[in-house]
């Protein structure tokens, strides 16, 4: 309510106000009618920018504040440059001025309004160890940019900050890019899309460095050393680079170990449906495969061969390779069997095995 009574008290004033600015200008009847008209306009679209600017950040409007000031600024160093003189005197004075300080103050507006929401006290730092943020800084290995899956992850968001690519590593991928070998070639050039792609995401930032270590022959090896030099992580998807990193304190991101953790998790006695498609090394064994990739060696399920059934997880491995599932044709309650998904043959049709 008390909004309400503001609001309509601010019309008021704007009403009255420009009543008297038309009379002290003018003074006739249709130029009193004009301006009451006008000041009303006036209260009404400040009550429709106070609405707008309650979904606007505070960066913003600090940033359109600022962009606003700086047009009027600009405004008046080309006014009192060339109006001043032609228009003294002349009754388009006004309009001119309008012109003059309202295009340089919307283009200011603008301009803050953008900038001011890509403005971050981060910014502000330096480009020294510090300035990079060891917390928010990931060199990645020539590996997982042509692996690809890390552009995947940023695009979830659950990566951010900043992506540092050193100069070597570019060097090493347009080297692959140009290779006669056409698989070279073909992983190459993804590598050379996958950086292109990344750089669009608008969570992460890539700064590209010239830092080098001519002493250093191995890519890997200046790989860590930069890493130490920076306070930065490595993202990579190379188990010897991994270890080689961490014996020397530099942590390190690695996206086959993510992988592994982001696997559905299954636990002996659950049932899961999964399609066989080709027999085991034993005889009955039937494998079928997770979305993810998991192998799943089902006990006398060679003869569901290319049918989608349960199964019943009797044992979970976990190998060097990855993790494997060990399942048989679960059984119900009631004593019969789990049958192929789209088989419907009765459970007192097939008894007990």
């Amino acid at each position: 309510m008390g909004t309400m009574i503001l609001r309509l008290f601010i019309i008021l004033i704007c009403f009255v106000g420009g009543l008297l600015i038309s009379r002290e200008l003018f003074g006739t009847g249709w130029a009193l009618l004009w301006g009451a008209a006008g000041g009303l306009l006036v209260g009404i679209l400040s009550i429709l920018i106070e609405e707008s600017a309650k979904k606007i950040s505070l960066r913003s409007l600090c940033g359109a504040a600022l962009g606003l000031i700086a047009g009027f600024i600009v405004a008046k160093i080309l006014a009192d440059a060339f109006l001043v003189d032609i228009l003294k005197g002349t009754r388009l004075s006004l309009a001119v001025y309008l012109l003059t300080y309202s295009i340089p103050g919307y283009i200011g507006i603008k301009i803050g309004l953008k900038k001011g929401e890509e403005f971050s006290f981060a910014n502000l730092r330096g480009t020294s160890k510090s300035s990079l943020d060891a917390e928010n800084s990931k060199i990645l290995d020539t590996s997982v940019i042509i692996d690809g899956r890390v552009a995947d992850i940023c695009e979830t968001g659950f990566i951010e900050g900043t992506f540092v690519i050193p100069q070597f590593i570019l060097h090493e991928l347009q080297h692959i890019a140009d290779s006669t070998d056409p698989i070279k070639r073909t992983r190459g050039k993804r590598g050379l899309e996958i950086l292109h792609r990344i750089q669009k995401q608008v969570d992460v930032e890539v700064k590209v460095v010239e830092q080098d270590f001519p002493r250093i022959k191995k890519v890997d090896a200046k790989l860590v050393e930069l890493a130490k030099k920076m306070g930065a992580k490595i993202i990579t998807n190379d188990s010897n680079l991994n270890k080689v990193a961490e014996l020397q304190g530099v942590d390190v991101l690695n996206i086959n170990q993510l992988t592994n953790a982001l696997k559905p998790i299954v636990l002996p006695g659950e049932d899961i449906s999964v399609k066989v498609i080709k027999e085991g090394k034993e005889p009955g064994q039937g494998v079928a495969y997770l979305d993810d990739g998991t192998m799943v060696v089902i006990e006398n399920g060679s003869k569901y061969m290319g049918k989608n059934i349960e199964v019943m997880v009797t044992q979970i491995l976990q190998t060097t390779a990855g993790r494997m599932i060990f399942a048989k044709v679960g059984v119900d309650a009631g004593g019969g069997y789990f049958y192929p998904v789209n088989e419907t043959i009765g459970h007192s049709a097939r008894g007990k095995e």
